[in-house]
């Protein structure tokens, strides 16, 4: 059993993330955009195949393609971004954590709401490139 435990030490020692650090960071607030501005061409391949939104308290589940397919629709974000990031590496996986805040339209087409969530996001190495995984958000009241 010692041997087989010394045989993979050079394949966990090679786990790292699927990005450095602020590189991922920097990836996330390109996911932002995109969802701000609806680019479905950078989130079909930001995007893991198995990709999953759980948005607050579960009110919404989304897919890859049910997220795809809201994006066709016309997006109302006057801005979208991130705050307080924070990562948790585990090999070759990572968590970002922090706060979303998005700047919505109203009707009006003038004035805005802001509202303000707290996310996990969770990046995966697929096939050597770094895929969104999932999603989880809930509202900050």
């Amino acid at each position: 059993m010692l041997i087989s435990f010394v045989a993979m030490l050079p394949v966990l020692a090679a786990a790292a993330p699927c990005l450095p650090v602020p590189a991922l960071i920097e990836r996330d607030t390109q996911y932002e955009e995109a969802l701000r501005v609806g680019d479905a061409a950078f989130l079909k391949t930001l995007l893991a195949e198995d990709y999953v939104w759980v948005h607050t308290l579960g009110s919404q589940i989304e897919s890859r393609d049910s997220l795809l397919a809201r994006l066709a629709k016309p997006v109302v974000y006057k801005a979208r971004f991130t705050s307080d990031v924070h990562a948790h590496t585990q090999g070759d996986t990572v968590v970002l954590r922090g706060v979303s805040t998005t700047e919505q339209w109203n009707a009006d087409g003038t004035t805005w709401r802001t509202n303000r969530y707290q996310f996990m996001r969770t990046y995966v190495n697929v096939a050597g490139q770094c895929k969104l995984l999932s999603v989880q958000t809930m509202n900050l009241k």
